[in-house]
């Protein structure tokens, strides 16, 4: 047992110098100017700071997590390490089982083309799977990353962990009155309900697949935009997933040891961290570990009395019934006390495709007698045919309400399709009246036109235009990028009628169009017409051009009469070549 102790104290002491180390490390390379006191905690002004979010605010609940840190030695293994040794032992600590390295690339390749500017490396995926499951409990998962048993954290139900009462009637946990921590990315449900994707392509979204896992943790992390290469998005990401600064600096470390290297090992032979953060959560009871259900607390029961059956001391008349302590009640959540949900004066949900909404939806949370509620979560979900989204590009958005009980949306972001929908707000885990907000996406338009280049358009009858007309589209002075645009010759500045002569276009078969439509400005908002085209109509002409939002534009053309051909000889004034003596040949004197 000492001996064991010594080992446990040494591998502490140093674990304590790698996290001091790698943390170091890291902030060294990405944030200069950063303090590490010595115990590798970063000291910068929001060092210990974390977001305000309530448990369930957090992928995992902020679920008990695995505080193993790793090894001093380097992640590439020795050649010569084999696998009975402590070689072998420690490669197989640093390295990644197959299955699991290939979800984690497969995810920073994905959100790569999906969200480039989030900047999300395989190493932070995989540093966050190391804690929070040991890397799929060493990569016991199938041919396809499902993990061979479930993994489950304990159930959030107060008791020295969160209080998250059930919100998937236990379709993800098998639990009915808490929530648990799911699969090797420890995802609670009712974050995987809208944070949850489909990684490897089988059209489920399944939290025990490590590929639907990894790449959903990739898109939760991004999902405020966040540059992940940036220190303070960084640990705003990390927080995020469990809001612990004992987590972010376990993270951290595991991040800049994946960093310097790591290798593939074999699905089903990695290492199982043995320390977790729960150790000392419930005095005198064992830690579940990831993959199991948490064992029932064992009812208490008096010891026999000297007369009770079964004591030695014969028979004797039955003990009275023990007097019943009736079962402890759990306090309401602020959640169990939301009758309703009222909207908290939002305005008109207008805005053109492609621009941010300046109006954003609030939502309140009332009691039955209309009182304020606070730090409940409100789920944001837009509804109907649309490619409109939330910051990040979800279609789900959770926020807590504040002190006067109101939740406050983040932005939506008009898509490219216009028309009506609708944005539901719920609360989280209670089936009480909610909130439909309507919502409409108008196209794009431009409130003004300029011509670009002032030369005069000109050309003759008969002929072409020499110059395209160029235009450029802005609204409210920014340019107008992809506004359609509608070009008409019309027959004055007065009459809007498309005229009947003079220039036009033409179309793909080359005939005469006076009327273009569908034409389009680039993200410039700059627009360069086809080639205009005369006929023999001589004449000053007006194109105008139109947009949705009111623009008006109109130039002017001129066609010039073409040139009057020179004519030829009078034959009455110009004398017959016939009887011209000019003309005449002389006659040579005869010899």
């Amino acid at each position: 047992m000492a001996a064991h102790i010594g080992r446990r104290l040494r591998k502490g002491a140093a674990t304590t110098a790698v996290a001091a180390a790698a943390v170091a490390a890291l902030s060294a390379s990405q944030a200069p100017g950063v303090a590490v006191d010595d115990q590798g905690r970063q000291s910068t002004g929001d060092a210990t700071s974390a977001p305000d979010t309530a448990a369930d605010d957090s992928a995992t609940g902020n679920s008990p997590y695995y505080t193993d840190l790793p090894p001093l030695n380097s992640p590439n293994p020795s050649p010569s390490a084999g696998s009975g040794d402590a070689g072998g032992q420690r490669a197989a600590e640093a390295g990644i089982p197959a299955t699991v390295l290939d979800a984690y690339k497969q995810a920073e390749a994905t959100l790569r083309e999906k969200k480039p500017g989030c900047n999300l490396p395989w190493q932070l995926l995989a540093a966050i799977g190391k804690v929070e499951s040991g890397q799929a409990r060493g990569g016991r998962v199938s041919a396809d990353g499902t993990t061979v048993t479930p993994i489950l954290g304990p159930q959030l139900d107060g008791n020295g962990f969160a209080l998250i009462r059930d919100t998937d009637n236990g379709a993800y946990d098998g639990n009915r009155m808490y929530d648990q921590a799911v699969g090797p990315m420890q995802f609670i449900p009712s974050t995987w309900e809208w944070a949850g994707r489909d990684g490897n392509g089988d059209g489920r979204k399944d939290p025990n697949n490590i590929y639907d896992a990894a790449l959903a943790a990739g898109h939760y992390l991004c999902r405020f935009d966040w540059d992940l290469s940036q220190q303070g998005d960084l640990r705003k990401a990390i927080l995020s997933y469990n809001n612990s600064t004992d987590y972010l600096n376990t993270v951290l470390s595991w991040l800049e040891f994946y960093r310097r290297g790591t290798h593939e090992i074999p699905d089903g032979t990695g290492a199982l961290p043995v320390d977790r953060s729960d150790d000392t959560a419930r005095p005198g009871a064992t830690p579940s570990a990831p993959g199991t259900t948490p064992p029932a607390r064992p009812a208490t029961r008096p010891s026999p009395s000297p007369t009770e059956p079964g004591n030695g001391a014969g028979p004797s008349t039955p003990p009275a019934t023990p007097p019943t302590t009736p079962p402890p009640t759990t306090p309401p959540t602020p959640t169990d006390t939301v009758h309703h949900l009222e909207d908290a004066g939002t305005g008109a949900l207008t805005a053109m495709a492609g621009h941010t909404f300046a109006e954003r939806i609030s939502t309140r949370a009332e009691t039955e007698a209309g009182k304020a509620v606070a730090k409940v979560r409100i789920r944001f979900t837009i509804v109907g045919d649309t490619d409109t989204a939330f910051a990040g590009g979800e279609s789900v958005a959770t926020v807590t309400t504040d002190a006067s009980g109101v939740a406050v949306a983040p932005a939506l972001q008009a898509g490219e399709r216009t028309g009506a929908f609708a944005v539901q707000a719920a609360v989280v885990g209670r089936s009480v009246k909610g909130v439909p907000y309507k919502v409409a996406v108008t196209e794009r338009a431009a409130d003004a036109l300029a011509r670009v280049g002032g030369k005069e358009l000109t050309c003759v009858a008969g002929g072409e235009f020499a110059e395209p007309v160029e235009v450029k589209a802005t609204y409210r002075g920014e340019a107008a990028g992809k506004v359609a645009v509608t070009a008409t010759l019309v027959s004055s500045a007065d009459d809007p009628a498309e005229n009947d002569k003079g220039p036009y276009f033409k179309d793909a078969d080359g005939k005469a169009v006076r009327t273009l439509t569908g034409q389009m400005t680039d993200a410039d908002g700059q627009l360069t017409l086809p080639k205009l085209y005369a006929d023999d109509s001589a004449g000053t002409f007006t194109l105008r051009l139109t947009t949705a939002g009111g623009a008006t534009l109109d130039v002017k053309l001129t066609v010039e009469p073409a040139a009057t051909p020179s004519p030829g000889p009078d034959p009455s004034t110009d004398p017959d070549p016939s009887t011209d003596p000019s003309t005449e040949p002389s006659e040579t004197p005869a010899a």
